[in-house]
């Protein structure tokens, strides 16, 4: 029976993943045709939007893993589009990939009413993006309701996951190139890939094996501050959850 430290860890990379995947999608990148932005400027207003309109620092401030000008230069070029609209569109997105990829999965339905809870009770200390997350209203259908769930959980163990980094006193750049990327929408992609698609400027530096221990502390961290995220769910209730999302990965 899975307690709530075990849970966090089992359901991170499948949440990271069906959570996640749409940022990628077909659905995004047709949004980026249809309205005249460019991938980056709806990544941006409409992920970060439920921030409000702001300046970009207020959007750094939470994008931590992107090099500050690139925050900059994508949020302000996305000012041609209303925050309000950028957020709809990209829940839109958000939906339309649920529907096309779990349309088929029976148990979108259950992992809704399981995380449903899980972010009512969450604190939003820590965790901008998750609070303006969680203000999103709800689709009523159940392939689109679980993944905006899912998302809305990816963004709060991301926020505490930034804390964790700032925290260590570790560099974002460095946080990236540490970390084992398996389970997550990039895939088996190495650390330079990932900073390099995140635009950090090479050459990378070669990181001492310090620096890979200390980034195996961070990951430890985020899941101990996640851990009272699911201590709402009782000991089956993990145990489903997981395995559901385990059956919604696979699917």
């Amino acid at each position: 029976m899975a307690d709530p430290q075990t849970t966090a860890i089992e359901v991170k990379a499948p949440i990271g993943v069906l959570g996640g995947n749409f940022m990628l999608s077909r659905e995004a990148k047709a949004l980026c045709e249809e309205y005249g932005l460019g991938p980056r400027e709806l990544y941006f207003r409409g992920r970060c939007g439920v921030l409000g309109e702001c300046e970009a620092d207020v959007v750094t401030s939470v994008a931590i893993f992107f090099p500050p000008e690139h925050v900059a230069q994508n949020w302000d070029a996305g000012r041609k589009m209303p925050v309000e609209q950028a957020v709809e569109l990209y829940t839109g997105a958000c939906h339309a990939w649920g529907r096309r990829k779990l349309g088929g999965f029976d148990g979108c339905a259950r992992i809704a009413e399981l995380l449903e809870p899980v972010v009512e009770k969450a604190s939003p200390v820590g965790a901008p993006l998750f609070a303006g997350w969680r203000a999103v209203p709800l689709p009523d259908d159940a392939p689109a309701r679980a993944t905006q769930l899912m998302h809305v959980v990816r963004e709060l163990r991301g926020g505490l996951h930034a804390n964790a980094v700032i925290a260590e006193g570790m560099h974002p750049l460095d946080a990236i190139l540490a970390a084992s990327h398996e389970g997550t929408p990039f895939g088996r992609a190495t650390g330079e890939s990932i900073a390099r698609f995140f635009t950090w400027p090479e050459p990378y530096p070669q990181l001492p094996a310090e620096v890979i221990e200390r980034r195996a502390k961070i990951e430890e961290t985020t899941d101990r501050l996640m851990a009272p995220v699911f201590s709402v769910l009782n000991a089956a209730e993990s145990d489903e959850l997981i395995g559901l999302l385990r059956l919604g990965h696979a699917h």
